[in-house]
């Protein structure tokens, strides 16, 4: 006779095996750790589905490496520049970024990060002008363009853009495409064929070979990156879609930022592209020269400061994370936030708290609504926590706000694509330019500062009147913040 418990106890019996490994066998911290037995505890079955799918240890050993000749050429000239800094040699032009030395001296030494100061610098925050200037560059390209997105639909957008990549493909320019096979995953074979058939190749970040299930589904690709001619790059919050124009109902407009860049620190940006496109399709670009064209300071309109990082599971240390603590505790006047998601760890959250107790004036603005229900009310716990340290948070009700930036003093601010959460610290594969430029920072805390016009003030009085229905999401989604 079947016994009906059967599938029951062995739900929990796989429970129980997997709660030890998850406890004695992987080395996950002990907020992740607690969080998975949450899981495992409240769905059983499910739960071990879940873990399965979600939670695999990625494998420290280095994913994307350079060839023999990539690394002398770019070695030979790291090293070169870690010699001028330890010399004294490596001036700054800008003085005010002289305080944040030790910041340049960690990426420059630590993460491999070139330190550039001859760069233009263009700020985007609306996806029509952004897109319009996107589009009029990659039109005017000669030589290459290297298109890198989490996100692209199978929408207006994403045709427009899929077309031109297919025209001056067909014109002889060299064109790559690579996009994140979840991010991307309702873009069929059959939308992109026309791009190969006109010379140009195209790639998928960590694709499956099975159609509807995909082990690597926890780790993706978030950067958002296109070089063009080795001299012209992008990066910022952007994917391609209709609805960062702002044309989708649910979200209305649209806020976010991304940054054109014009000069030396566009090398770095080209070489994580290729970075990630040899792993994705295997292709040996060799890193000729044409890729990494060299431009002259009177080629350039700017003298912006600018470092290139990266940061991904594959890596040893949370890079990006670590950037981020190490701004926040460098600040002596101001800290403007930007941020859709706001679930750090203690960390993150110490830093805040302490440089609003020392009299920093720490901003942070989050959108008013979700795109994602748990990460958004883990959010609102979160920034809830510090109203009761003087930090200031907004709201932004003048549509969804997307935009990762983050101001110091305002002097010194990161564009990129990492949210403040963990899976942009651990999870995914993320990128930000750290800009030491007086003159570009105080425009990112000026944009910052008209949005306020466009926002409600989240007081700690405002705060405390929420009801027991919105304590019990914060609740719920602050414990399982470290799995979002």
């Amino acid at each position: 006779m079947f016994d009906i418990f059967g599938p029951i106890t062995i739900a929990y019996l796989l429970n129980i095996i997997l709660s030890f490994v998850i406890i004695f066998m992987e080395r996950k911290d002990s907020t992740a750790t607690l969080a998975w037995l949450l899981v495992l505890l409240l769905f059983p079955g499910v739960g071990f589905f879940l873990y399965l799918l979600l939670s695999q240890n990625f494998s420290r050993k280095k994913l994307f490496t350079m060839k023999a000749n990539a690394k002398r050429t770019f070695g030979d000239f790291l090293k070169v520049q870690q010699e001028n800094f330890n010399s004294g040699k490596l001036m700054f032009k800008d003085k005010n970024i002289e305080a944040h030395r030790d910041i340049i001296k960690m990426n420059l030494f630590r993460n491999h990060s070139f330190f550039t100061q001859n760069n233009d610098v263009q700020i985007f925050t609306d996806g029509n002008k952004k897109f319009e200037e996107l589009f009029k560059c990659i039109e005017n390209a000669n030589e290459s363009v290297h298109v890198l997105y989490y996100i692209i639909k199978n929408d207006d957008l994403g045709k427009k853009l899929i077309d031109l990549l297919e025209k001056k493909a067909s014109e002889g320019v060299e064109v790559r495409f690579l996009y994140d096979s979840i991010g991307g995953r309702k873009l069929k074979k059959q939308d992109v064929q026309g791009i190969i058939d006109a010379g140009g190749r195209v790639g998928k970040f960590f694709s499956s070979i099975f159609k509807h299930l995909n082990f690597k589904i926890n780790y993706r690709n978030h950067r958002k990156i296109v070089v063009i001619d080795g001299i012209i790059g992008f990066v910022g919050g952007f994917n391609v879609g209709n609805e960062y124009l702002g044309l989708n109902k649910k979200f209305g407009y649209w806020r976010d930022t991304h940054i054109k860049i014009i000069g030396a620190a566009v090398t770095d940006l080209q070489r994580r592209f290729f970075l990630d496109w040899g792993n994705a399709t295997k292709e040996d670009l060799n890193y000729q020269p044409k890729y990494f064209p060299q431009m002259t300071e009177e080629e350039v309109d700017g003298d912006a400061a600018i470092q290139i990082v990266t940061s991904g599971p594959d890596g040893r240390d949370e890079t990006i994370k670590q950037n981020y603590v190490k701004l926040i505790s460098s600040a002596q006047k101001s800290i403007y936030i930007q941020t859709p998601y706001f679930a750090p760890d203690a960390s993150v959250m110490e830093a805040i708290k302490i440089a609003a107790l020392s009299g920093v004036d720490v901003r942070i603005m989050i959108p008013n609504k979700p795109d994602h229900m748990f990460v958004y009310w883990a959010t609102y716990y979160y920034v809830g926590e510090l109203l009761k340290y003087g930090v200031k948070v907004y709201t932004y009700e003048n549509g969804f706000l997307h935009a990762k930036t983050v101001v110091i003093d305002s002097v010194v601010s990161s564009v990129g694509t990492a949210n403040f959460d963990v899976r942009s610290f651990k999870l995914n594969f993320e990128v930000i330019a750290i800009i030491y430029d007086t003159m570009k920072s105080t425009e990112l805390k000026n944009i910052f500062e008209e949005d306020i016009n466009y926002s409600l003030e989240l007081t700690n009085e405002l705060y405390l009147q929420r009801g027991i229905v919105i304590k019990f999401k914060e609740s719920i989604s602050r414990l399982l913040s470290p799995l979002l």
